[in-house]
């Protein structure tokens, strides 16, 4: 017997995904999904009152572990190679049925969000988590649903995250115990054996690379984007840490979004509710807006704590050089609402060597 708690989406059960005999917590607000990763021990508040966690094992992504599964869908329009590794789909399908077991009886935590701020391209998903944590940054950086709206919502993707499942390669087909597999037949992300959480947004971003330019002929784009006065976009594309971030969030300029966009005819729009900035060498007087931001309802990653104090230490790489803090976007001060904007004027290249 499933126990589902929280706000529960009418026209969802847990059920539903075949997890059983599971304590179930739906959409669960920021607050509460943080006071319980404090009372499960999985992390500590920051003096600013953000939540602050360890990945584990992993504290970046795994590019190697990330797989396509080869399908009707996918056989013919996907550039195969060292980025998108094909999987096999009956591989796929006993691998799920094996973490479907995993998160059954387990307590879990459940959340319905929506990618892609365009009224006309907005994408319902499912995010079902093993930790309460992995549910905070699914509410931090997706667009949030009202009550309403959870009422009547129905979800077309769905992201199993379940970190303390190991996979065995020479069973599962994986080429490690840690694995993200995209099935776009079943428009389901399987994720497992890693805690990091840009596997999340990465993986809906992936759905996204293959959707928008396939089926809707809307340019997908790994970029910042802001907006002036005057209705001009401006768009900065660069690698992680060469200063996206920091660039978009201008304090003369309304934010659309600070890392995933979709190019239409007609207009720029943000695919997320919230912003994923790096924390290495994090000052106040260098980037005021992220560093406010690290509040309340703010998940922080792998950063160190100045010595016997809550008070994060931004300047330690200790455990990687990829500290992140994910948190609403509504937690910058300057941000165009919705986050969306005409097309862009002016388009940036950030060559800046992150090493």
């Amino acid at each position: 017997m499933n126990i589902e708690l929280g706000n529960k989406a009418s026209k969802q059960a847990i059920s539903d995904f075949g997890i059983k005999n599971a304590t179930v917590h739906w959409n669960l607000d920021a607050s509460t999904l943080a006071d319980l990763s404090v009372k499960q021990k999985m992390g500590i508040f920051s003096n600013t009152g953000a939540l602050a966690i360890d990945t584990g094992e992993f504290t970046g992504r795994s590019p190697k572990d990330r797989f396509i599964v080869e399908d009707a869908i996918t056989k013919e329009y996907v550039w195969w190679g060292d980025i998108n590794i094909p999987f096999d789909a009956d591989k796929f399908q006993l691998l799920y049925n094996k973490v479907i077991d995993y998160l059954s009886g387990k307590e879990i935590y459940a959340k319905n969000a929506v990618a892609c701020a365009s009224d006309s391209h907005k994408l319902p998903l499912t995010v079902i988590s093993e930790y309460p944590w992995s549910s905070l940054f699914t509410h931090n950086m997706f667009l949030r649903q009202s009550s309403s709206e959870i009422d009547s919502f129905k979800s077309e993707w769905t992201v199993i995250n379940a970190p303390g499942f190991k996979a065995d390669p020479l069973v599962d087909g994986t080429r490690k115990h840690n694995f993200a597999i995209l099935n776009f037949s079943q428009k389901i992300i399987l994720i497992g054996g890693t805690g990091y959480t840009g596997e999340i947004k990465k993986g809906i971003f992936s759905a996204l690379n293959f959707i928008l330019p396939y089926e809707k002929n809307i340019l997908s784009m790994h970029c910042s984007s802001n907006v002036g006065k005057d209705g001009d976009t401006a768009l900065f594309f660069g690698l992680s840490g060469t200063g996206k971030t920091t660039l978009s969030t201008d304090p003369n300029r309304n934010l659309i979004g600070d890392d995933e966009h979709g190019w239409s005819k007609n207009e720029v729009f943000n695919f997320e509710g919230g912003c994923y900035a790096k924390c290495i060498d994090l000052y106040e007087e260098k980037e005021p807006d992220i560093f406010h931001a690290i509040k309340e309802g703010a998940l922080l990653e792998n950063i160190t704590f100045k010595e016997g104090t809550n008070i994060p230490d931004y300047s330690s790489g200790a455990k990687t050089e990829n500290t992140r803090v994910s948190y609403p976007i509504h937690y910058i001060k300057n941000i165009q609402k919705p986050s969306k904007g005409p097309v862009p004027k002016n388009i940036f290249f950030l060559t800046c060597d992150a090493f």
